[in-house]
C-alpha cells in the first residue's frame, strides 16, 4: 500500500496511529473504533476483501489480548494490517465486523475458541474447532504444548471409546524453527525427531538433539 493511502487514513481518523511492522503498512486502532474504521476501509478505501482475523496473548503485558485484523484491496493491491487491543485482560472482547465482512464470521469464532476473545454483536459466537464445553482457550499461553487430558463431551461416546481426549507426548519438542531461509524451512520443527507416538523415546538423546 503506498504511504498516501496510510497518510490519508491517519488523517481522517485522528485516533489511528502508525504501527511498527516489518512487512506491510499496519495501523493500531482502539476496540471501541474498530467497526467504524473498518467500514470505511470497505466504502472508502476499496479495501473488499478481509484476508483474515486473528489474536495475540501477549502473556505476562497489559493489554494481554490483541485482535488482528488483515485487509486486502483487489483494485490497488494495497495490503493493511489492522491491531485493536482489548480493553479487559479477564474478558478480552472486541466488536465483531461479521456485518461488514462476511468472511469474519467464522474468523471471529476461530479466535474466540482458540483465544477466548469474544465479539460482540457476532450473529453466533459458537465453538468452531471444540465443543461447546470445552473449557480452555488452546492458543493461549498457559495452555501447555502437550496439551490437557479431558473429559469427551458426549457420555455414549465415552461408553463406547473407552476412552479421553488425551494430552499429546510433545513428539520429540521442544519446538524450534530458523529465523533465515525460505518460508518452507521455517515450520516449527521437533528438535528431536529420534521418536514418535509409535516408537518410544530413547534413554540417549539423538545426535540431531545434543546440536
Amino acid at each position: 500500500m503506498e504511504d498516501a493511502t496510510l497518510v490519508k487514513l491517519t488523517e481522517t481518523f485522528d485516533f489511528l496511529s502508525v504501527r511498527a511492522s516489518g512487512d506491510h503498512s499496519a495501523l493500531n486502532c482502539p476496540a471501541n473504533k474498530l467497526f467504524e474504521v473498518a467500514q470505511s476501509l470497505r466504502d472508502d478505501f476499496g479495501f473488499d476483501l478481509l484476508v483474515d482475523v486473528t489474536g495475540i496473548d501477549w502473556d505476562a503485558a497489559s493489554p494481554r489480548f490483541s485482535g488482528v485484523y488483515h485487509f486486502f484491496s483487489t483494485a490497488s493491491h494495497g495490503y493493511l494490517r489492522v491491531v485493536a487491543n482489548c480493553e479487559d485482560d479477564i474478558n478480552p472482547q472486541l466488536p465483531s465486523i461479521s456485518a461488514i465482512y462476511p468472511a469474519a464470521n467464522w474468523h471471529e469464532r476461530e479466535t474466540f475458541d482458540m483465544l477466548g476473545i469474544r465479539y460482540s454483536g457476532h450473529p453466533n459466537l459458537k465453538r468452531i474447532l471444540m465443543w461447546d464445553e470445552y473449557p480452555y482457550f488452546p492458543l493461549r499461553k498457559e495452555f501447555p504444548l502437550a496439551g490437557i487430558e479431558t473429559d469427551l463431551p458426549a457420555p455414549d461416546v465415552v461408553e463406547t471409546t473407552q476412552a479421553k481426549v488425551k494430552s499429546a507426548p510433545m513428539m520429540g519438542g521442544p519446538f524450534v524453527s530458523t529465523r533465515s531461509g525460505p518460508m518452507s524451512q521455517a515450520e516449527p520443527r521437533a528438535r528431536d525427531e529420534s521418536w514418535t507416538e509409535s516408537e518410544e523415546k530413547p534413554t540417549e538423546p539423538s545426535d540431531e538433539a545434543k546440536r
